[in-house]
């Protein structure tokens, strides 16, 4: 996991406070460890796993494989391999980077030279997410019903790997989720279209698994930790129809827009497996970590730091620029009046905003967050606004945030810049760039959605 010295920008410098605040940072990304969770959920005692309250005897089982799909994929397969030790049979990862590999997947350290690792596209699907698609159809294919399946579970995976349903190809998956992610579409809405386009998605694993037994851990990054929401739900019940599907594209007005092959297949397709279907009578899914969890540990850090820590929601949703207007005026309000919480304060908020592209600059939701404050809290001393996301990127860029203060606005001033023009445009990254305020601690291997913090000095 990162060090406090990964997030230090030109406000964090300056501020008397940047060195506690960075430690609380720190302790958000620390929180979601991704082997630590998986760890704190699987116990061994010789040939007996122990997974919440779940027993499975691993002689029983013919083989025992591993699946980890996502942006987690690899801490959390490492973890579950060193669990599994000479039980573990073969397994695929699929993973956005591959930036630091567990030493279990190294043949010079461990038996488990079968153990595969493939690179996915995100946030648009390509040919390796086409790809990793295949690999992981012809594993979960060949399984059999003594079999054990375990399915690691992370943010991206929607993204990284994709199978499209017959008569729709990858170009026409990619034109869907450019236009969703430009719209605006809240994540849970482009997985409700992935599931019922996507042959892994929506329950899609369990049904092609040969009534094998399978196990998900799950690292979830959608608000309410919905199963079928996270990676579009592999190995969950789909509570959503191919009609609330296409409902999604009468409400973004896409219908005229997407390829027909889309359409068709929303309006022909049979449905994915809904809850209560016999099919999951064999499979397990358990949350082992959650934006929750990142908060309340940031929260715990602040104590530490003499701040008087708040939560104040972990379903954070809606359009990041708004979203960023209300969370500085709860900032100004908290500051005058000590509710919800007298200062020193640290007050959290979890989720995930959307952004609805209305120019050609570079950022994402995080930083756009961010920038929507900065006019609210000019000439508004002792307070700090931050934003971050917990994978360590934001949108498109390798910025996870930025660091609004009052002085932020008339910095900006100074280099000729006005926020309203930049949020015009939704280039919020260079506009914080210029600053040196942008958060840029590098890929987390983790992903709990993002979190914004308050400060009250």
């Amino acid at each position: 996991m990162l060090s406090a010295e990964s997030f230090w920008t030109y406000s964090l410098r300056a501020a008397p406070e940047g060195g506690r605040i960075t430690r609380i940072l720190a302790a958000a990304i620390s929180a979601a460890d991704p082997g630590a969770s998986v760890r704190q959920f699987v116990q061994r005692d010789g040939e007996m796993l122990t997974i919440s309250g779940e027993v499975y005897n691993l002689q029983l089982f013919r083989h025992v494989i591993l699946l980890g799909i996502g942006k987690a994929s690899i801490s959390m397969s490492g973890a579950l391999a060193e669990i599994l030790g000479d039980r573990l049979s073969t397994g695929l990862v699929i993973a956005k980077h591959a930036t630091r590999v567990s030493p279990v997947f190294s043949t010079e350290n461990c038996s488990h030279s079968s153990l595969t690792i493939f690179m996915g596209g995100h946030p648009v699907p390509d040919g390796r997410s086409l790809e990793a698609g295949k690999k992981i159809t012809e594993l979960v294919s060949g399984l059999q019903a003594d079999d054990l399946l375990f399915c690691l579970i992370s943010g991206g995976g929607s993204a990284l790997v994709t199978a499209p349903v017959e008569g729709v190809t990858l170009s026409d998956i990619q034109v869907l989720t450019s236009m969703l992610l430009a719209y605006g579409a809240r994540i849970d809405e482009i997985n409700t279209l992935r599931r019922h386009l996507d042959r892994i998605k929506g329950g899609g694993i369990v049904k092609m698994s040969n009534a094998a037994t399978i196990v998900s851990l799950i690292l979830s990054d959608v608000v309410g930790n919905s199963l079928e929401a996270i990676a579009s739900g592999p190995t969950a019940p789909d509570p959503t129809s191919c009609a609330e599907a296409l409902s999604i594209l009468e409400k973004y007005e896409l219908g005229n827009r997407i390829p027909i092959s889309i359409l068709h297949s929303l309006r022909t397709s049979p449905e994915t497996p809904k809850p209560g279907d016999p099919v999951f009578k064999k499979v397990q899914n358990v949350i082992v970590g959650s934006n929750l969890q990142a908060a309340q540990s940031a929260l715990a850090q602040a104590g530490m730091e003499g701040f008087h820590p708040y939560l104040l929601q972990s379903n954070l949703q809606g359009e990041a620029r708004h979203t960023g207007s209300e969370l500085a005026n709860t900032l100004r309000h908290a500051r005058l009046t000590g509710v919800p919480v007298p200062g020193p304060a640290c007050i959290v908020a979890g989720g995930e905003t959307t952004v609805t592209l209305r120019g050609n600059g570079k950022g994402g939701r995080n930083t756009e967050l961010a920038l929507a404050a900065v006019s609210e809290i000019a000439d508004f001393p002792g307070v700090m606004l931050v934003t971050l996301a917990t994978d360590g990127e934001d949108g498109s860029s390798e910025a996870a945030g930025a660091v609004v203060t009052s002085e932020t606005f008339h910095r900006a001033a100074g280099l000729d810049m006005h926020p309203a023009d930049y949020l015009e445009r939704n280039d919020s990254y260079s506009f914080f760039s210029a600053l040196d305020d942008l958060l840029k601690p590098g890929p987390t291997e983790t992903n709990v959605n993002d979190l914004a913090f308050l400060f009250i000095f």
